[in-house]
Protein backbone atom coordinates (compact mmCIF):
# COMPACT_ATOMS: atom_id res chain seq x y z
CA UNK A 1 0.00 0.00 0.00
CA UNK A 2 3.00 2.49 0.62
CA UNK A 3 4.74 1.27 -2.91
CA UNK A 4 1.14 2.79 -4.23
CA UNK A 5 0.89 5.77 -2.25
CA UNK A 6 3.81 6.66 -3.08
CA UNK A 7 3.99 6.29 -6.87
CA UNK A 8 0.51 8.33 -6.44
CA UNK A 9 2.15 11.23 -4.69
CA UNK A 10 5.46 11.34 -7.73
CA UNK A 11 2.59 11.33 -10.22
CA UNK A 12 0.57 14.12 -8.67
CA UNK A 13 3.89 15.93 -8.10
CA UNK A 14 4.44 15.96 -11.65
CA UNK A 15 0.85 16.99 -12.17
CA UNK A 16 1.65 19.70 -9.62
CA UNK A 17 4.77 20.97 -11.52
CA UNK A 18 2.85 20.82 -14.91
CA UNK A 19 -0.81 23.14 -13.61
CA UNK A 20 0.66 24.85 -10.73
CA UNK A 21 -2.06 26.95 -10.46
CA UNK A 22 -4.22 24.19 -10.42
CA UNK A 23 -2.60 22.27 -7.66
CA UNK A 24 -4.92 20.36 -5.35
CA UNK A 25 -2.08 17.84 -3.59
CA UNK A 26 0.27 18.62 -0.91
CA UNK A 27 1.88 15.90 1.16
CA UNK A 28 1.50 15.65 4.57
CA UNK A 29 4.34 14.37 6.74
CA UNK A 30 3.57 11.32 8.97
CA UNK A 31 4.37 11.11 12.42
CA UNK A 32 7.33 8.89 13.09
CA UNK A 33 5.17 6.49 15.57
CA UNK A 34 2.92 5.72 12.45
CA UNK A 35 5.51 3.01 11.47
CA UNK A 36 4.84 1.37 14.46
CA UNK A 37 1.46 0.68 13.44
CA UNK A 38 0.66 -3.62 13.26
CA UNK A 39 -2.00 -4.75 10.80
CA UNK A 40 -5.32 -4.01 11.83
CA UNK A 41 -4.04 -0.49 13.78
CA UNK A 42 -4.88 1.74 11.09
CA UNK A 43 -9.13 2.54 10.25
CA UNK A 44 -7.65 1.73 6.27
CA UNK A 45 -6.77 -1.58 7.02
CA UNK A 46 -10.78 -2.82 7.29
CA UNK A 47 -11.17 -2.44 3.06
CA UNK A 48 -11.35 -5.48 1.47
CA UNK A 49 -10.90 -6.22 -2.43
CA UNK A 50 -13.53 -4.33 -4.38
CA UNK A 51 -16.28 -6.40 -5.89
CA UNK A 52 -17.74 -6.55 -9.35
CA UNK A 53 -18.59 -8.50 -12.43
CA UNK A 54 -17.86 -6.41 -15.35
CA UNK A 55 -14.32 -5.88 -15.88
CA UNK A 56 -13.50 -3.34 -19.13
CA UNK A 57 -11.35 -1.02 -20.88
CA UNK A 58 -13.81 0.39 -23.24
CA UNK A 59 -14.74 3.12 -20.74
CA UNK A 60 -13.47 6.79 -19.79
CA UNK A 61 -10.49 7.52 -17.68
CA UNK A 62 -6.76 7.45 -17.60
CA UNK A 63 -5.07 4.71 -17.50
CA UNK A 64 -4.86 4.43 -13.70
CA UNK A 65 -8.41 3.48 -13.37
CA UNK A 66 -8.91 0.95 -17.26
CA UNK A 67 -9.50 -2.01 -16.88
CA UNK A 68 -12.05 -1.43 -13.87
CA UNK A 69 -14.90 -2.62 -12.50
CA UNK A 70 -17.78 -0.52 -14.63
CA UNK A 71 -20.61 -2.45 -12.52
CA UNK A 72 -19.72 -1.24 -9.11
CA UNK A 73 -20.96 2.05 -7.89
CA UNK A 74 -22.87 4.06 -10.88
CA UNK A 75 -21.11 5.32 -13.94
CA UNK A 76 -22.34 6.00 -17.06
CA UNK A 77 -21.14 9.06 -19.91
CA UNK A 78 -24.05 11.32 -19.92
CA UNK A 79 -23.34 11.94 -15.95
CA UNK A 80 -21.04 12.92 -13.66
CA UNK A 81 -21.47 11.62 -10.49
CA UNK A 82 -20.36 12.36 -7.00
CA UNK A 83 -21.30 11.74 -3.19
CA UNK A 84 -24.46 9.70 -1.76
CA UNK A 85 -24.84 7.16 0.38
CA UNK A 86 -26.60 4.06 0.53
CA UNK A 87 -30.43 2.98 2.25
CA UNK A 88 -32.12 -0.35 2.44
CA UNK A 89 -36.17 0.87 1.63
CA UNK A 90 -39.44 -1.55 1.96
CA UNK A 91 -39.04 -2.61 -1.68
CA UNK A 92 -36.05 -5.18 -0.89
CA UNK A 93 -33.58 -2.75 -3.30
CA UNK A 94 -30.78 -0.54 -2.20
CA UNK A 95 -31.05 3.36 -2.59
CA UNK A 96 -27.73 5.24 -3.77
CA UNK A 97 -29.22 8.92 -3.09
CA UNK A 98 -26.29 10.60 -5.18
CA UNK A 99 -25.81 13.55 -6.79
CA UNK A 100 -24.38 14.47 -10.46
CA UNK A 101 -24.38 17.14 -13.40
CA UNK A 102 -24.07 16.20 -17.27
CA UNK A 103 -20.84 15.14 -18.40
CA UNK A 104 -21.30 17.34 -21.37
CA UNK A 105 -21.58 21.24 -19.51
CA UNK A 106 -19.30 23.32 -20.80
CA UNK A 107 -18.09 23.87 -17.20
CA UNK A 108 -16.97 20.46 -16.87
CA UNK A 109 -16.31 19.54 -13.33
CA UNK A 110 -16.90 23.34 -12.44
CA UNK A 111 -20.48 22.26 -12.90
CA UNK A 112 -20.88 20.73 -10.12
CA UNK A 113 -22.82 23.60 -8.06
CA UNK A 114 -25.66 22.97 -10.20
CA UNK A 115 -25.72 19.00 -9.05
CA UNK A 116 -29.40 17.43 -9.09
CA UNK A 117 -29.41 14.34 -6.42
CA UNK A 118 -31.34 11.27 -7.90
CA UNK A 119 -32.56 8.16 -6.42
CA UNK A 120 -30.69 5.55 -8.31
CA UNK A 121 -31.52 1.64 -7.05
CA UNK A 122 -29.35 -1.78 -7.39
CA UNK A 123 -30.45 -5.46 -6.03
CA UNK A 124 -26.75 -5.58 -5.11
CA UNK A 125 -25.10 -3.59 -2.34
CA UNK A 126 -21.89 -3.18 -4.34
CA UNK A 127 -23.82 -2.02 -7.52
CA UNK A 128 -24.65 -1.56 -10.80
CA UNK A 129 -26.41 1.14 -9.30
CA UNK A 130 -29.18 2.24 -12.10
CA UNK A 131 -31.09 5.84 -12.44
CA UNK A 132 -34.98 5.49 -10.72
CA UNK A 133 -35.93 9.53 -10.32
CA UNK A 134 -34.75 12.65 -10.24
CA UNK A 135 -35.23 14.11 -6.39
CA UNK A 136 -33.95 17.57 -7.23
CA UNK A 137 -31.34 20.07 -7.06
CA UNK A 138 -28.30 20.31 -4.36
CA UNK A 139 -25.31 18.86 -3.65
CA UNK A 140 -23.57 16.89 -1.38
CA UNK A 141 -26.48 14.55 -0.67
CA UNK A 142 -26.81 12.34 2.46
CA UNK A 143 -30.15 10.89 3.57
CA UNK A 144 -31.38 9.06 7.03
CA UNK A 145 -34.04 8.13 8.40
CA UNK A 146 -36.17 9.60 11.63
CA UNK A 147 -37.47 7.68 14.35
CA UNK A 148 -40.99 7.98 12.52
CA UNK A 149 -40.14 6.12 9.67
CA UNK A 150 -39.67 9.50 7.33
CA UNK A 151 -36.28 10.12 5.16
CA UNK A 152 -34.52 13.34 5.46
CA UNK A 153 -32.45 14.46 2.39
CA UNK A 154 -29.79 16.66 3.46
CA UNK A 155 -28.15 19.05 0.68
CA UNK A 156 -25.68 22.27 0.61
CA UNK A 157 -28.03 24.89 2.37
CA UNK A 158 -31.47 22.78 2.67
CA UNK A 159 -32.89 19.05 2.79
CA UNK A 160 -35.80 17.25 1.82
CA UNK A 161 -38.16 15.01 3.33
CA UNK A 162 -40.36 11.87 2.06
CA UNK A 163 -42.47 9.18 3.55
CA UNK A 164 -40.09 6.89 1.63
CA UNK A 165 -36.64 6.79 -0.74
CA UNK A 166 -39.16 6.33 -3.51
CA UNK A 167 -41.65 9.22 -2.92
CA UNK A 168 -42.09 12.51 -3.05
CA UNK A 169 -39.86 14.74 -1.70
CA UNK A 170 -40.57 18.01 -0.48
CA UNK A 171 -38.15 20.56 -0.01
CA UNK A 172 -37.19 22.64 3.31
CA UNK A 173 -34.14 24.21 5.48
CA UNK A 174 -33.24 23.34 8.61
CA UNK A 175 -32.92 25.74 11.35
CA UNK A 176 -29.86 25.92 13.23
CA UNK A 177 -28.37 27.74 16.51
CA UNK A 178 -25.29 28.30 16.68
CA UNK A 179 -25.99 28.95 20.26
CA UNK A 180 -23.48 31.88 21.03
CA UNK A 181 -20.54 29.93 19.51
CA UNK A 182 -18.81 30.83 16.18
CA UNK A 183 -19.37 28.58 13.33
CA UNK A 184 -16.42 27.09 12.10
CA UNK A 185 -16.22 27.11 8.31
CA UNK A 186 -19.97 27.66 7.92
CA UNK A 187 -22.97 24.96 7.54
CA UNK A 188 -21.38 22.73 4.35
CA UNK A 189 -20.94 18.87 4.14
CA UNK A 190 -23.44 18.01 7.12
CA UNK A 191 -23.42 14.15 8.08
CA UNK A 192 -25.70 12.46 11.04
CA UNK A 193 -25.92 10.27 12.69
CA UNK A 194 -29.24 8.86 15.13
CA UNK A 195 -28.79 8.54 19.30
CA UNK A 196 -30.61 5.93 21.23
CA UNK A 197 -33.86 7.84 21.93
CA UNK A 198 -34.28 8.59 18.25
CA UNK A 199 -32.32 12.43 18.34
CA UNK A 200 -29.39 12.74 15.55
CA UNK A 201 -25.56 14.31 16.13
CA UNK A 202 -24.76 16.52 13.69
CA UNK A 203 -21.25 17.35 12.07
CA UNK A 204 -20.26 20.81 10.10
CA UNK A 205 -17.35 20.87 7.63
CA UNK A 206 -15.63 22.94 10.43
CA UNK A 207 -15.70 20.34 12.89
CA UNK A 208 -18.86 21.42 14.84
CA UNK A 209 -20.72 19.15 16.77
CA UNK A 210 -24.83 19.70 16.90
CA UNK A 211 -27.73 18.04 18.10
CA UNK A 212 -31.17 18.01 17.17
CA UNK A 213 -33.95 16.07 19.68
CA UNK A 214 -35.86 14.59 16.58
CA UNK A 215 -33.85 15.16 13.92
CA UNK A 216 -35.85 17.31 12.05
CA UNK A 217 -36.42 20.39 14.81
CA UNK A 218 -33.64 22.88 15.78
CA UNK A 219 -29.63 21.65 15.58
CA UNK A 220 -28.03 23.54 18.53
CA UNK A 221 -24.31 23.88 18.60
CA UNK A 222 -22.65 22.53 21.52
CA UNK A 223 -19.04 23.23 20.74
CA UNK A 224 -16.64 25.93 20.22
CA UNK A 225 -13.78 24.43 19.06
CA UNK A 226 -13.75 21.54 15.73
CA UNK A 227 -13.20 18.23 17.06
CA UNK A 228 -10.81 16.99 14.13
CA UNK A 229 -6.89 16.11 14.76
CA UNK A 230 -4.89 19.37 15.81
CA UNK A 231 -2.57 18.79 12.77
CA UNK A 232 -2.30 21.04 9.55
CA UNK A 233 -5.34 20.08 7.25
CA UNK A 234 -7.55 21.53 4.55
CA UNK A 235 -10.68 19.49 6.30
CA UNK A 236 -13.95 18.72 4.42
CA UNK A 237 -16.24 15.25 3.92
CA UNK A 238 -16.99 14.40 7.54
CA UNK A 239 -18.85 10.63 7.92
CA UNK A 240 -20.40 9.84 11.25
CA UNK A 241 -22.27 7.04 12.25
CA UNK A 242 -22.70 4.99 16.03
CA UNK A 243 -22.85 1.12 16.08
CA UNK A 244 -23.48 -0.80 19.37
CA UNK A 245 -20.18 0.00 20.54
CA UNK A 246 -19.72 3.63 19.80
CA UNK A 247 -19.78 6.45 17.46
CA UNK A 248 -17.08 7.26 14.61
CA UNK A 249 -16.10 9.77 12.53
CA UNK A 250 -14.08 10.05 9.42
CA UNK A 251 -12.76 13.52 8.59
CA UNK A 252 -10.50 14.08 4.51
CA UNK A 253 -7.71 16.09 4.93
CA UNK A 254 -8.58 16.70 0.70
CA UNK A 255 -4.94 18.67 -0.15
CA UNK A 256 -3.11 16.44 1.73
CA UNK A 257 -5.02 13.28 0.18
CA UNK A 258 -4.95 11.77 3.58
CA UNK A 259 -8.15 10.89 6.22
CA UNK A 260 -8.51 10.56 9.66
CA UNK A 261 -10.76 8.14 12.21
CA UNK A 262 -11.79 9.19 15.11
CA UNK A 263 -14.16 7.12 18.01
CA UNK A 264 -16.35 8.86 21.40
CA UNK A 265 -18.51 7.38 23.74
CA UNK A 266 -21.23 10.34 23.43
CA UNK A 267 -20.42 11.97 19.79
CA UNK A 268 -19.52 15.23 21.52
CA UNK A 269 -15.80 13.98 22.90
CA UNK A 270 -13.77 12.49 20.79
CA UNK A 271 -10.11 10.47 20.67
CA UNK A 272 -8.24 10.44 17.05
CA UNK A 273 -6.87 7.10 16.23
CA UNK A 274 -3.30 6.65 14.71
CA UNK A 275 -2.52 5.93 11.03
CA UNK A 276 -4.58 6.50 7.80
CA UNK A 277 -8.43 6.60 7.59
CA UNK A 278 -7.91 6.32 3.64
CA UNK A 279 -5.54 7.60 1.02
CA UNK A 280 -5.79 6.81 -2.92
CA UNK A 281 -5.08 3.47 -3.38
CA UNK A 282 -7.70 1.46 -1.84
CA UNK A 283 -9.72 0.71 -4.25
CA UNK A 284 -8.07 -3.08 -4.85
CA UNK A 285 -9.61 -6.15 -6.52
CA UNK A 286 -9.28 -9.45 -5.51
CA UNK A 287 -6.01 -10.40 -7.71
CA UNK A 288 -4.05 -7.03 -6.85
CA UNK A 289 -5.45 -4.72 -9.40
CA UNK A 290 -6.03 -1.49 -7.94
CA UNK A 291 -7.95 1.25 -9.41
CA UNK A 292 -6.05 4.19 -9.21
CA UNK A 293 -8.34 7.30 -8.45
CA UNK A 294 -6.78 10.58 -8.33
CA UNK A 295 -9.35 11.49 -5.32
CA UNK A 296 -11.69 9.86 -3.16
CA UNK A 297 -13.90 12.40 -1.29
CA UNK A 298 -16.99 12.21 0.05
CA UNK A 299 -17.12 9.40 1.99
CA UNK A 300 -20.51 7.44 3.28
CA UNK A 301 -20.95 4.60 5.58
CA UNK A 302 -23.31 1.65 4.90
CA UNK A 303 -24.13 -0.16 8.24
CA UNK A 304 -25.42 -3.63 9.18
CA UNK A 305 -27.90 -4.98 11.67
CA UNK A 306 -25.70 -3.92 14.47
CA UNK A 307 -24.46 -0.76 13.14
CA UNK A 308 -20.90 -1.84 11.88
CA UNK A 309 -19.61 0.02 8.87
CA UNK A 310 -19.60 -2.98 6.20
CA UNK A 311 -18.98 -0.93 2.80
CA UNK A 312 -17.54 2.35 2.15
CA UNK A 313 -18.78 5.12 -1.07
CA UNK A 314 -16.58 7.44 -2.61
CA UNK A 315 -16.72 9.93 -5.03
CA UNK A 316 -13.97 9.33 -7.70
CA UNK A 317 -12.14 11.29 -9.99
CA UNK A 318 -9.28 9.93 -12.02
CA UNK A 319 -7.37 13.21 -12.38
CA UNK A 320 -6.96 16.90 -11.16
CA UNK A 321 -11.08 18.53 -10.86
CA UNK A 322 -9.87 21.36 -13.18
CA UNK A 323 -9.18 18.76 -16.00
CA UNK A 324 -11.97 17.71 -15.94
CA UNK A 325 -13.88 18.85 -18.98
CA UNK A 326 -16.59 18.55 -21.38
CA UNK A 327 -17.11 15.57 -22.74
CA UNK A 328 -13.55 14.77 -22.97
CA UNK A 329 -12.01 11.32 -21.45
CA UNK A 330 -12.13 12.37 -17.61
CA UNK A 331 -15.26 12.54 -15.88
CA UNK A 332 -15.91 10.95 -11.53
CA UNK A 333 -18.35 8.33 -10.59
CA UNK A 334 -19.13 6.62 -7.14
CA UNK A 335 -17.89 3.47 -5.77
CA UNK A 336 -18.00 1.07 -2.96
CA UNK A 337 -15.39 -0.98 -1.33
CA UNK A 338 -16.23 -3.20 1.30
CA UNK A 339 -15.48 -3.26 4.99
CA UNK A 340 -14.20 -5.57 7.20
CA UNK A 341 -17.05 -5.49 10.26
CA UNK A 342 -15.23 -6.89 12.84
CA UNK A 343 -16.66 -9.59 15.79
CA UNK A 344 -18.60 -9.21 17.84
CA UNK A 345 -16.96 -9.13 21.48
CA UNK A 346 -18.62 -9.32 25.51
CA UNK A 347 -16.51 -8.37 28.27
CA UNK A 348 -17.68 -11.19 30.77
CA UNK A 349 -16.53 -9.44 33.84
CA UNK A 350 -18.66 -6.64 35.35
CA UNK A 351 -15.37 -4.71 37.68
CA UNK A 352 -13.46 -2.11 36.39
CA UNK A 353 -10.48 -3.57 35.51
CA UNK A 354 -7.67 -1.69 37.30
CA UNK A 355 -4.04 -1.98 37.71
CA UNK A 356 -4.96 -5.00 40.20
CA UNK A 357 -7.36 -6.93 37.95
CA UNK A 358 -5.43 -10.10 36.96
CA UNK A 359 -7.24 -11.67 33.87
CA UNK A 360 -9.64 -10.95 31.07
CA UNK A 361 -12.46 -12.61 30.05
CA UNK A 362 -13.59 -12.12 26.64
CA UNK A 363 -16.46 -13.71 24.82
CA UNK A 364 -15.91 -13.45 21.05
CA UNK A 365 -19.57 -14.39 19.36
CA UNK A 366 -20.27 -16.76 16.47
CA UNK A 367 -21.83 -15.44 13.15
CA UNK A 368 -23.10 -16.88 10.16
CA UNK A 369 -19.77 -17.50 7.76
CA UNK A 370 -17.51 -17.67 11.25
CA UNK A 371 -16.46 -19.98 13.66
CA UNK A 372 -14.12 -18.67 16.56
CA UNK A 373 -13.80 -21.70 17.83
CA UNK A 374 -11.79 -23.15 14.83
CA UNK A 375 -11.29 -19.86 12.59
CA UNK A 376 -9.23 -17.76 15.01
CA UNK A 377 -5.30 -18.04 15.17
CA UNK A 378 -5.74 -17.50 18.82
CA UNK A 379 -1.77 -17.07 19.49
CA UNK A 380 -2.38 -13.74 17.23
CA UNK A 381 -4.78 -11.83 19.83
CA UNK A 382 -3.57 -8.86 21.80
CA UNK A 383 -6.56 -6.85 23.58
CA UNK A 384 -6.58 -3.62 25.76
CA UNK A 385 -6.51 0.00 25.10
CA UNK A 386 -6.46 1.17 21.11
CA UNK A 387 -3.11 2.85 21.80
CA UNK A 388 -1.50 -0.32 22.81
CA UNK A 389 -2.75 -2.80 20.57
CA UNK A 390 -2.62 -0.77 17.96
CA UNK A 391 1.13 -0.98 18.17
CA UNK A 392 1.27 -4.87 18.57
CA UNK A 393 1.66 -4.61 22.84
CA UNK A 394 -1.34 -5.28 24.88
CA UNK A 395 -2.98 -8.37 27.16
CA UNK A 396 -1.94 -11.74 25.56
CA UNK A 397 -4.42 -14.98 26.24
CA UNK A 398 -4.24 -17.45 28.36
CA UNK A 399 -6.29 -19.99 27.37
CA UNK A 400 -9.93 -20.74 25.58
CA UNK A 401 -12.79 -22.50 26.18
CA UNK A 402 -15.94 -22.84 23.93
CA UNK A 403 -19.37 -21.98 24.99
CA UNK A 404 -22.08 -23.19 22.24
CA UNK A 405 -21.23 -21.84 19.34
CA UNK A 406 -18.91 -18.96 20.66
CA UNK A 407 -15.42 -18.77 22.03
CA UNK A 408 -14.39 -17.18 25.52
CA UNK A 409 -10.72 -15.90 26.12
CA UNK A 410 -9.29 -15.63 28.80
CA UNK A 411 -6.10 -12.65 28.99
CA UNK A 412 -3.35 -12.28 31.25
CA UNK A 413 -4.75 -8.61 31.83
CA UNK A 414 -1.02 -7.23 32.59
CA UNK A 415 -0.35 -4.40 29.83
CA UNK A 416 -4.36 -4.16 28.73
CA UNK A 417 -3.51 -0.29 28.95
CA UNK A 418 -7.27 0.66 29.77
CA UNK A 419 -7.43 3.67 31.89
CA UNK A 420 -10.35 5.30 33.77
CA UNK A 421 -10.82 7.35 30.68
CA UNK A 422 -11.08 4.09 28.24
CA UNK A 423 -14.83 3.19 26.78
CA UNK A 424 -14.18 0.30 24.11
CA UNK A 425 -10.92 -1.81 24.20
CA UNK A 426 -9.78 -3.34 21.23
CA UNK A 427 -8.92 -6.79 19.97
CA UNK A 428 -6.39 -7.48 17.01
CA UNK A 429 -5.22 -10.49 15.85
CA UNK A 430 -5.69 -12.78 12.76
CA UNK A 431 -7.28 -15.36 11.08
CA UNK A 432 -5.80 -19.21 10.55
CA UNK A 433 -5.57 -18.27 6.82
CA UNK A 434 -3.23 -15.13 7.42
CA UNK A 435 -6.19 -12.13 7.42
CA UNK A 436 -6.41 -9.18 9.93
CA UNK A 437 -8.86 -9.78 12.43
CA UNK A 438 -10.55 -7.03 14.99
CA UNK A 439 -13.39 -6.07 17.01
CA UNK A 440 -13.94 -3.37 20.10
CA UNK A 441 -15.72 -4.22 23.22
CA UNK A 442 -17.88 -1.95 25.80
CA UNK A 443 -16.76 -1.89 29.24
CA UNK A 444 -19.84 -3.26 31.07
CA UNK A 445 -19.25 -0.75 33.93
CA UNK A 446 -19.16 2.65 32.13
CA UNK A 447 -22.42 4.58 31.42
CA UNK A 448 -22.58 5.18 27.44
CA UNK A 449 -25.44 7.39 27.94
CA UNK A 450 -25.06 10.42 30.06
CA UNK A 451 -26.31 13.72 30.43
CA UNK A 452 -24.73 16.32 28.18
CA UNK A 453 -25.12 19.81 30.08
CA UNK A 454 -24.20 23.07 27.78
CA UNK A 455 -24.23 26.66 28.61
CA UNK A 456 -24.52 29.92 26.54
CA UNK A 457 -22.85 33.03 26.97
CA UNK A 458 -24.12 34.73 29.66
CA UNK A 459 -25.89 38.26 29.73
CA UNK A 460 -25.17 40.81 32.44
CA UNK A 461 -27.23 43.00 34.28
CA UNK A 462 -25.64 45.93 36.48
CA UNK A 463 -26.71 46.20 40.16
CA UNK A 464 -25.99 47.80 43.07
CA UNK A 465 -23.62 45.74 44.58
CA UNK A 466 -22.34 44.29 41.44
CA UNK A 467 -23.83 42.67 38.58
CA UNK A 468 -25.99 39.28 38.10
CA UNK A 469 -25.00 37.17 35.39
CA UNK A 470 -28.25 35.16 33.62
CA UNK A 471 -26.68 32.22 31.93
CA UNK A 472 -29.05 29.72 29.88
CA UNK A 473 -27.58 25.42 30.67
CA UNK A 474 -29.45 23.07 28.53
CA UNK A 475 -29.47 18.90 28.38
CA UNK A 476 -28.75 17.45 25.42
CA UNK A 477 -27.96 14.22 26.67
CA UNK A 478 -30.84 11.32 26.58
CA UNK A 479 -30.80 11.07 30.36
CA UNK A 480 -31.63 13.00 33.34
CA UNK A 481 -28.82 15.36 34.71
CA UNK A 482 -27.49 14.85 38.63
CA UNK A 483 -27.13 18.55 40.22
CA UNK A 484 -24.19 20.41 39.25
CA UNK A 485 -22.59 23.85 39.22
CA UNK A 486 -21.76 26.47 36.57
CA UNK A 487 -19.17 29.48 36.81
CA UNK A 488 -18.11 32.40 35.26
CA UNK A 489 -14.47 33.58 34.79
CA UNK A 490 -12.59 35.96 33.06
CA UNK A 491 -8.91 36.25 31.79
CA UNK A 492 -6.69 39.50 32.50
CA UNK A 493 -2.91 39.38 31.95
CA UNK A 494 -3.07 35.84 32.33
CA UNK A 495 -4.90 35.67 34.94
CA UNK A 496 -8.50 33.40 35.59
CA UNK A 497 -10.53 36.02 37.80
CA UNK A 498 -13.91 34.49 38.86
CA UNK A 499 -17.32 36.13 38.37
CA UNK A 500 -19.75 34.12 39.54
CA UNK A 501 -20.54 30.75 40.24
CA UNK A 502 -24.47 29.06 40.72
CA UNK A 503 -25.35 25.59 41.04
CA UNK A 504 -27.40 23.84 38.10
CA UNK A 505 -30.48 22.13 38.80
CA UNK A 506 -31.42 18.46 38.12
CA UNK A 507 -32.31 18.71 34.26
CA UNK A 508 -34.73 16.17 32.46
CA UNK A 509 -33.57 15.27 28.53
CA UNK A 510 -33.57 18.66 26.76
CA UNK A 511 -34.99 20.96 29.46
CA UNK A 512 -33.20 24.15 29.90
CA UNK A 513 -32.95 26.28 32.56
CA UNK A 514 -32.52 30.03 33.06
CA UNK A 515 -30.12 30.92 35.91
CA UNK A 516 -29.18 34.22 37.82
CA UNK A 517 -25.82 34.37 39.04
CA UNK A 518 -24.91 37.32 41.55
CA UNK A 519 -21.26 38.49 41.02
CA UNK A 520 -19.66 41.05 43.00
CA UNK A 521 -17.48 42.02 40.01
CA UNK A 522 -19.18 44.19 37.16
CA UNK A 523 -17.76 43.99 33.88
CA UNK A 524 -18.86 46.96 31.80
CA UNK A 525 -21.13 46.50 29.08
CA UNK A 526 -19.80 47.15 25.41
CA UNK A 527 -16.01 46.44 26.29
CA UNK A 528 -14.41 42.64 25.29
CA UNK A 529 -13.47 40.07 27.46
CA UNK A 530 -12.12 36.87 27.39
CA UNK A 531 -14.63 34.54 29.12
CA UNK A 532 -14.88 31.11 30.06
CA UNK A 533 -18.40 29.51 31.33
CA UNK A 534 -17.43 26.41 32.95
CA UNK A 535 -19.95 23.36 33.69
CA UNK A 536 -18.51 21.18 36.41
CA UNK A 537 -19.64 18.38 38.93
CA UNK A 538 -17.55 17.92 41.98
CA UNK A 539 -13.53 18.32 40.19
CA UNK A 540 -14.86 16.69 36.71
CA UNK A 541 -15.60 19.48 34.55
CA UNK A 542 -18.37 18.54 32.04
CA UNK A 543 -18.08 21.34 29.29
CA UNK A 544 -16.50 24.87 28.78
CA UNK A 545 -17.36 27.63 26.54
CA UNK A 546 -14.89 30.00 25.81
CA UNK A 547 -15.44 33.18 24.14
CA UNK A 548 -13.05 35.33 23.29
CA UNK A 549 -12.72 39.27 23.12
CA UNK A 550 -16.45 38.70 24.23
CA UNK A 551 -18.51 42.49 24.53
CA UNK A 552 -21.18 42.21 27.00
CA UNK A 553 -24.51 43.49 26.15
Amino acid sequence: MWNIFSKLLISAATLILAFPVMSQVEERERPAEWENLVKGGRFMDRFLPMKGNLLTSDTWGVDGVVPRYVDNGIEDRIWSYWGGNIKKDGDGLYHLIVCGWLESSPKGHREWSNSIVFNSVSDNLAGPFKLRNVIGKGHNPEVYQLKDGRYVLYVIDGRYISDSLNGKWEYGEFDFNPRDRRIIEGLSNLTFAKREDGSFIMVCRGGGIWISRDGLSEYGQLTDKRVYPPVAGRFEDPVIWRDHIQYHMIVNDWLGRIAFYLRSKNGVNWVVDPGEAYVPGIAVHEDGLVEEWFKFERIKIYQDEYGRAIQANFAVIDTLKPLDKSSDIHSSKNIGIPLNPGLLLTLLDDKPITSKTKVIRLKVTAEEGFNPQSDIDVESLRFGASEEVNFGRGSRVLKTENDGKDLIVTFDAAGNGITETEFAPKLIGRYKNGKMLYGYARLPYIDYIEPILSARAPVITESLNGASYSVEVQNFGQVTSSKASVKIAYTKDGKTINVATGDIPVLAPYEKVYLQLSGKTALNKGYEYDITVTIFSGKKVLSTLSLEKYIFK
